[in-house]
Parts: C-alpha cells; sequence; structure tokens
C-alpha cells in the first residue's frame, strides 16, 4: 500500500464551529462511517455502529510512514482519527491534504464548490448537508439519531464514499500542479503549531465575562434612566431620542459613534447616552466567549491558523479566536499585570477609578489571555517593517536598502526624501507622521483613498494635503513606481501571448498553465490566478472578493500584484525562519501577521539569539535587510 484516501462522519456534542480539537474533546465524540480507498481503488466504507472495525492492513497503513494518507482539509480526519485511537500520534508528515492544494492554485476551500470549479467527472452527492444534520449533530435534549437500519442510513454511506472519490476526483485534475515538498514541509509545521496550540487564563477570561455582564446591565439601567427609553439598545428607539436632542445620525455604528463623541460641539447629555451604550455592547466580549466556548480540557485554544488562508499569497488566515485582528485597546504594556489582577479579583472599583471605563480595560486584556505553560514565558520575535523591505528589495529602490541597512528610521527617511528637508535629524514629529502614513499607505500603488483608509486624517493631516502626499511619495520611490508598472506589463505580457516573461534581477516571472496566470517568486514557489484573462487591456481572474464568499470575475492591476508578491514574499522568508526555529527546539504557539510567539523556559532563552535566527536570510533573498526584535513577557501582548 502507497496512499490511503480517507473520508469520516462523526458525531460530537461539540458544536464543530469551535474547532475540530473541541470538537473531538467531548466524551460522546464518535466516528460513525470511515470511508477509505487503498492505492485509489474501490471505496470501501466500515460501519463503526455495527461494531465493525477497519481492516488490519488500514489500521497499520495509519501509522506507516511509508504509507501516505490523504483526505480533503485532513486536519479533521487526522485529529478525529487521533482521538478515536485514544490518542495515538498520527505524524501529519504522512499526510497530504487536497484542501490545501487547491487553496494553492486560488481555488475554493470547500469540497463541493472546488469540485463544481473543477467540473470533475465525481462530484459532491448534494444530501449530505441533511443527512449530517440528521445524524451528527444532537437534537435539542442532546440525544442523537440511531436509525441505522433505515434507508437514509444507506444513503449517507453512499454519501461518505461518494465524498473519497469525489478527493479523488479533484487530485486528478490537480496531478499537473503538484505542491513542493518545501510547501508540505511548512503545513506539517502549521499541523504541530495547531496541534500544540496555545494555553488560555480560564480565570481572567471568566471573570472577564462577568464584569462585562455586571458593567453592561449597570450602563443599561443607567442609560434607560438616562433617555427615558424602554429599550435603549434599539437603535430604532435611540435613534429617535437622539433627533430629538437635536443630533440628527444616519448610524450608529462604531465610526460614527466615535466621530460624534470627538466632536466637541456634541451636547454632554447625547455624549453621556453614547458612551453608556458602548458599554452594554462591548463587541470585543465576544473575543472572550470564543476563548470561553473553543478552549479544550487542557486549558489550550487549538486551531487559531489556517495554513493557506489568505488566497494566492500564501499567508495564513486566523480562525476561531481570529489573532490577526484583536484590538490593541488604550492600556499600556505596562499597566496590563496590574489590570489582569483587578479584573480577576472583580475589582470593578478599582478598575474605574485607575482607567474610568471597564469596557475599554476588557478590550485591552483580551490578548493577555494567552499566556505560556507552566513555568515557561513567551518570547515574541516580530519582523521589522518587512513589506517595506521587501518591496524595496524587489524594485531596486536603494535609498530605502541604505536607511534599513544604517538602521535610520525609514518614516524619517521617508519624509526627508520626500519633502528634501536637510536630514533625518531634521523632520520633526509631524513630518514623520506624514511619512509614516505614506510608507504604511502607499507602496501598492494607493492614492488619496489609501491615505485615509490608513487614519491621515485622524492623524492631523489635512484633506487638501493628501494629493501632495501622494505625489511626492511617488516622486520619491520612481523604481517602486516602475514597479508597478513592470509588473503589469509582464502580467498582460504573459497573458496575451502564452510566453513566459522574467523580470530580471527580480527572481520573478509570469507565465500561464491551462487556465492559471502563474507568478514564480523567488524562492521558486508560485501564485496563482484562476481562469485569468485579458480584457479590454484589464487583467481579470476569478476568486473570492472582500465582501463575498462565492468566486466571482475580479480585475487586477500592478499595485495589486505587487502587494501580492509582497505580501507572498515576506510570507516566504517568516516560513523559513519558523522551520529553522522549530529545528532548533524552540517551540512555537502561534505566528501572527511577521511575528512569532514561542513558549520557553523561563528566564533561560536569549532573545538575541531568537532575534537572529529570524533574520537570517534565506538563500534566495541575497540583499534583502532583515531585522528582527522582541520581548519576553507572562503573557501575550503588543510591545
Amino acid at each position: 500500500m502507497k496512499t490511503l484516501n480517507i473520508d469520516i462522519e462523526t458525531k460530537s456534542g461539540n458544536e464543530i464551529k469551535y474547532g475540530v480539537r473541541k470538537y473531538v474533546d467531548s466524551f460522546d465524540f464518535e466516528i460513525l462511517l470511515f470511508a477509505y480507498s487503498i492505492d485509489g481503488g474501490e471505496v470501501e466504507v466500515v460501519d463503526f455502529t455495527k461494531g465493525v472495525d477497519v481492516p488490519l492492513e488500514v489500521n497499520l497503513a495509519l501509522t506507516d510512514p511509508l504509507v501516505t494518507k490523504i483526505a480533503f482539509n485532513a486536519s479533521f480526519e487526522r485529529t478525529c482519527i487521533s482521538r478515536a485511537m485514544g490518542g495515538r500520534l498520527l505524524p501529519p508528515e504522512q499526510w497530504r491534504d487536497t484542501m490545501i492544494w487547491g487553496m494553492e492554485l486560488g481555488l475554493p476551500a470547500s469540497l463541493a464548490q472546488m469540485a463544481k470549479y473543477l467540473k470533475v467527472p465525481q462530484q459532491k452527492d448534494t444530501e449530505g448537508k441533511r443527512l449530517i444534520s440528521k445524524y451528527c449533530i444532537p437534537k435539542k435534549d442532546g440525544s442523537f439519531c440511531e436509525e441505522y437500519d433505515s434507508d437514509d442510513w444507506q444513503l449517507f454511506k453512499s454519501y461518505v464514499a461518494q465524498d473519497v472519490r469525489t478527493e479523488m476526483s479533484i487530485a486528478d485534475e490537480l496531478a499537473p500542479y503538484p505542491i513542493a515538498d518545501s510547501e508540505w514541509e511548512l503545513w506539517a509545521l502549521d499541523q504541530n503549531i495547531n496541534d500544540r496550540g496555545v494555553g488560555i487564563d480560564m480565570d481572567l477570561v471568566r471573570a472577564a465575562l462577568l464584569l462585562d455582564e455586571e458593567t453592561s446591565a449597570a450602563a443599561k439601567e443607567q442609560l434607560k434612566t438616562l433617555t427615558g427609553l424602554d429599550n435603549p439598545n434599539s437603535v430604532m428607539q435611540l435613534k429617535k431620542w437622539l433627533d430629538e436632542q437635536g443630533l440628527q445620525v444616519q448610524s450608529l455604528g462604531k465610526e460614527q459613534v466615535t466621530e460624534i463623541l470627538a466632536d466637541a460641539e456634541t451636547p454632554n447629555l447625547v455624549r453621556e447616552a453614547l458612551i453608556l451604550r458602548q458599554a452594554t455592547s462591548n463587541s470585543s466580549i465576544k473575543k472572550y466567549d470564543m476563548l470561553n466556548n473553543a478552549t479544550c480540557q487542557d486549558d489550550r485554544i487549538h486551531g487559531i491558523l489556517q495554513f493557506y488562508g489568505a488566497t494566492r499569497t500564501g499567508r495564513w488566515a486566523g480562525r476561531l479566536l481570529q489573532v490577526q485582528n484583536l484590538p490593541r485597546g488604550s492600556l499600556k504594556p505596562h499597566e496590563l499585570a496590574t489590570a489582569r489582577d483587578f479584573v480577576k479579583a472583580n475589582d470593578m472599583e478599582a478598575l474605574d477609578i485607575i482607567w474610568g471605563d471597564v469596557p475599554e480595560v476588557l478590550k485591552s486584556l483580551i490578548r493577555s489571555a494567552l499566556i505560556p505553560s507552566d513555568g515557561h514565558e513567551f518570547i515574541v520575535s516580530d519582523f521589522s517593517a518587512i513589506e517595506a523591505r521587501v518591496i524595496a528589495w524587489l524594485a531596486g529602490e536603494t535609498w530605502v536598502l541604505d536607511t534599513f541597512r544604517e538602521g535610520h528610521d525609514i518614516y524619517k527617511a521617508t519624509a526627508n526624501q520626500m519633502f528634501h528637508l536637510g536630514g533625518v535629524d531634521k523632520v520633526d514629529k509631524a513630518m514623520r507622521q506624514r511619512g509614516k502614513v505614506a510608507t504604511l499607505a502607499l507602496g501598492y500603488q494607493g492614492g488619496t483613498g489609501a491615505l485615509q483608509a490608513m487614519g491621515a486624517l485622524k492623524m492631523g493631516i489635512k484633506e487638501d494635503e493628501l494629493q501632495g502626499l501622494v505625489n511626492a511619495w511617488r516622486t520619491a520611490n520612481p523604481n517602486i513606481v516602475k514597479f508597478w508598472r513592470r509588473v503589469e506589463a509582464a502580467a498582460k505580457r504573459a497573458l496575451e501571448f502564452g510566453t513566459k516573461v522574467s523580470l530580471r534581477g527580480t527572481g520573478i516571472s509570469f507565465y500561464v498553465r491551462d487556465t492559471f496566470l502563474m507568478i514564480g517568486l523567488p524562492n521558486g514557489r508560485s501564485i496563482a490566478y484562476a481562469n485569468a484573462t485579458l480584457e479590454d487591456g484589464r487583467i481579470r481572474y476569478e476568486g473570492k472578493s472582500m465582501t463575498s464568499s462565492t468566486f466571482q470575475k475580479l480585475d487586477t492591476y500592478g499595485g495589486k500584484l505587487v502587494e501580492n508578491i509582497v505580501q507572498a514574499t515576506a510570507r516566504d522568508v517568516l516560513a523559513e525562519s519558523m522551520l529553522r526555529l522549530e529545528k532548533l527546539g524552540y517551540k512555537i504557539v502561534a505566528h501572527v501577521h511577521d511575528e512569532v510567539i514561542i513558549d520557553v523556559p523561563k528566564g533561560i532563552t536569549n532573545i538575541d539569539e531568537i532575534n537572529e535566527q529570524m533574520a537570517i536570510n534565506p538563500d534566495w533573498t541575497e540583499g534583502l535587510p532583515l531585522a528582527a526584535a522582541g520581548f519576553r513577557s507572562d503573557f501575550y501582548m503588543k510591545d
């Protein structure tokens, strides 16, 4: 036996929306059906409800390193089977995931959608949703349907067998586009990190939920008294009340409320009401709810990262807690430990006296709910301005590279380059702000809208200055501007003539494989744009938009392609750093954007060594100036 394709159907009292590790953590978790195919042969289905076990050769194959186990979303099968085998180790290095395979080509992550998109001969059975609801999800009383001799049960067995056929059919279709072994090595690391999980301070989580309940109830009563409304949480009722106070609002969304509160002309009564309303609906508390629900019996949360979750670039996406989108809050790093102690002690009075805003304290402490193992601490190491370095390196923007090599402040250097101030020592705080927002917003062909989205107006920059900032930044970075054009022209040429186009001096190439536009990256990996075409001079491809989960035709252009290339390259640098750290014995428990979080024995590990390992140049990045900085902490935070 060389390959074993697997699909299973399971039941559990825990909801799958809280992650597969939480799902299998339930006392009533059970595998119902086990479908498999050996070496691409006929699909067999084992019905565990009949007291039958898988054949011995299949059982042995599950732990045989010479047999490749294959599944769609393999982390589910691997985790469930491991749990059913009493926690037996099933190394991810022995598995392959057809979902990841398709996602690397920019395809939908759903089995049904991927099969439909590829038009494979074996499509997913549409009866699945109804049958899963019937047999796998508990009823309101917690019991499960056990009609295992019914026509529906026979249909369910056919369904799971068809899933295996569909998955194998997808693999056949993807065979011309193999994933590099280095990517499978990285996927295995990702699985190990998710298996390892990260510790959660459940005392803090429970205390935060209790405090939120108390503050929300108190604020609601105060708001009722203040406004005289029966239900002040009703948007309609509150908008009518605000209108009576002389304030007409179209929306009570976060941004609109923030603007109203920031307006010095806002009446005190209105200001007080809106602040109270914010206290009754602290959206950040949903993060604590997720931690409370998704944390497993080992007091760890698992599966918070999705490999290749950001299609095309290959960057990770957040799952469950969404660590990439945790609110920062207003508390300073040195205040967090004290605030944590007061929250755990349920000392609302102290929190109110010191900070005056309990919901804001709770928001600031979400990150700190992630904690190291007993006797350990976190070391957090972060690349410094990695995207700004990578784009300058690829575009050949020498002055930017020299700024980084010499250790200067890139924001001051940018302001100096834009406005010819006579040296970085001449750059004041206001001009540095302009250099900062321009650096962060304009590298991917953005204009005044990008500056506003990055918060330029909130930084005190006037609206009539924005176009001048765009012009000055582009003048100061002519090679990056030229890079946008070079990339767009190369992509169009590859699509129009079907020829391979290489960008000299960058290691980047453009070529077409069947219906995919492929962009070869400096490390040899490629990113893909499905069903790419050139229509009326526009580059178009099929993918998910920011507002829809369905596949549709999208446009792209030079700056957007450059953004994908830069982020993909930065991801590859991070990936090599993580592999290197793990091989040295460091245990990564999570990573967020361009930083890694490592669980190490307290007071022993040298931070400088980790930063040095992070900043080692891969052999394909000659000339790219890398730097990393880190800190140690008893909980996760932003330094």
